[in-house]
């Protein structure tokens, strides 16, 4: 048994908080926000964002964060990520050196094209610093309905710790060395999934939606590759698999934001509509940033910066994609009968 803390008691953080008390962990779930924590005290669920879900009695839910971290083998950060230099800068002083922190946030922070988990070790220099990822919306997880996911840590014996942890019968946990690719995986397809919900809202098919979802990793792939990261790991669970259950399901947050563009909302009532932070609308600034210091073309992340900051009708950005210059699927593949590799 580990003695575990979660920080942040949102839909994520009270989901993966009963998934590690059912595994058996001492767990502490911790919120910011004092009416948060005193309505999960009474009522043991959290009733606006993971309805139903039931948090056992003997688990803490507080607002101490010093207490929270002291003496704790593992913190979990599930702070949204506009939140988690903030955080991790309060965390700074309680952290003792070599404790182990897990972001399960995903995104990018804009003014300075860090991952979460770059933040995090700028903030608490002497934390190890692991991350949690794949396709894993909290309201299945809190209703234990199987999945997978990858953690990912600096140290093989760190990653394979944290598999022991959250390994369940109904969350299955793979190890990879590769921490960017992880995290560019799981804060880009946010990115994606906001055009995906786009089409659904303009009436588009299924179609569409795959076409986007193709693209979408591809796009993802040339900017993960470009930066470091591995193509094993963005094709993986970290990546096209959180891409697909994010374009596709109902849970998911950003494919409903941008359901509501494309049914004519801006991008300030979507997110007011769905009452939870939009971490793609957060990302996608950055991701575009991120296409024009690697020089790598990324039409659906332009398209989506469009509509989101400019203004742009949905229905035109469609069209744009549809119409730009003639490609080759893959700059890869050349012409075995010309000898010569496509340009």
């Amino acid at each position: 048994m580990a003695k575990i803390s979660v920080l942040g008691a949102g839909s994520w953080g009270t989901a993966l908080s009963l998934l590690l008390h059912n595994n058996g962990h001492e767990v502490i779930l911790w919120s910011i926000i004092e009416d948060e924590v005193k309505m999960l005290q009474q009522k043991r669920q959290h009733e606006s964002k993971l309805p139903g879900v039931k948090l056992p009695d003997e688990m803490e839910i507080t607002s101490d964060l010093s207490y929270s971290v002291k003496d704790r083998d593992v913190l979990i950060l599930a702070v949204p990520s506009p939140f988690t230099r903030s955080t991790a800068h309060s965390m700074r002083e309680l952290v003792r050196d070599g404790q182990i922190l897990v972001n399960v946030a995903k995104g990018i922070e804009e003014s300075t094209l860090m991952t979460l988990s770059e933040i995090i070790e700028q903030e608490i220099p002497q934390a190890d610093v692991a991350v949690l990822s794949g396709p894993s919306h909290a309201e299945e997880v809190g209703r234990g309905l199987p999945t997978t996911c990858v953690v990912s840590a600096r140290s093989r014996k760190t990653a394979e710790y944290l598999q022991g942890i959250f390994m369940s019968p109904v969350f299955r946990v793979y190890t990879s060395p590769d921490i960017l690719g992880v995290e560019l995986g799981g804060s880009l397809k946010n990115v994606i999934a906001l055009a995906a919900g786009t089409a659904d809202g303009l009436g588009y098919g299924d179609n569409t939606k795959a076409a986007l979802i193709t693209r979408g990793i591809a796009e993802i792939a040339r900017l993960g590759i470009q930066m470091g990261a591995r193509f094993e790991t963005l094709y993986g669970l970290s990546g096209m698999g959180d891409l697909i259950v994010t374009c596709a399901s109902v849970h998911s947050r950003n494919r409903k934001a941008g359901y509501l563009m494309g049914q004519g909302y801006t991008m300030e009532e979507a997110m007011k509509e769905v009452k939870m932070v939009v971490e793609g609308v957060y990302s996608a600034k950055a991701a575009l940033a991120l296409s024009k210091k690697y020089q790598v073309p990324m039409p659906i992340v332009e398209q989506v910066n469009q509509i989101l900051f400019e203004g742009k009708p949905a229905k035109e950005a469609v069209a744009d994609l549809m119409l730009r210059d003639r490609q080759i699927e893959s700059r890869d593949l050349d012409w075995k009968s010309e000898g010569s590799q496509v340009q």
